[in-house]
């Protein structure tokens, strides 16, 4: 199992990147109200924006290398992995977004990586 680590981590890194694309598109966008007319002037500008459709189609790379992945090693191995995009999407939120990380974050990103580096020994 240990020899699809690479892969899993590719899956990792282009999930984290579909999340960057997707954050950056929809910041540019700005917010917009959960109405049915709020949704449709948006609607044009989301489907649109070249950060989103970027994010969907590293998504959807993401997502195919993630299958690949399940029809080669066990869930209970592979799914804990993912876990490591909480710990880049905040280290990237604090650097590059300038996000608040607090000790509360800090532990559970800690706790995360505490529990991926047990799977991945086994």
């Amino acid at each position: 199992m240990t020899k699809f680590i690479p892969l899993i981590l590719f899956t990792v890194l282009t999930n984290f990147l579909s999340q960057i694309l997707l954050k950056k598109g929809m910041t540019t966008i700005g917010k917009f109200d959960l109405t049915i007319s709020g949704l449709m002037s948006s609607a044009l500008d989301v489907l649109l924006n070249w950060y989103i459709i970027g994010g969907i189609i590293v998504m959807v790379i993401s997502m195919a290398c993630h299958l690949v992945v399940l029809s080669r090693v066990e869930i209970s191995f592979a799914y804990p992995f993912l876990g490591l995009s909480f710990v880049l999407i905040t280290i990237y939120g604090h650097f590059a977004l300038d996000e608040a990380v607090t000790i509360w974050r800090v532990a559970g990103v800690l706790l995360i990586s505490a529990g991926v580096a047990l799977v991945a020994r086994t």
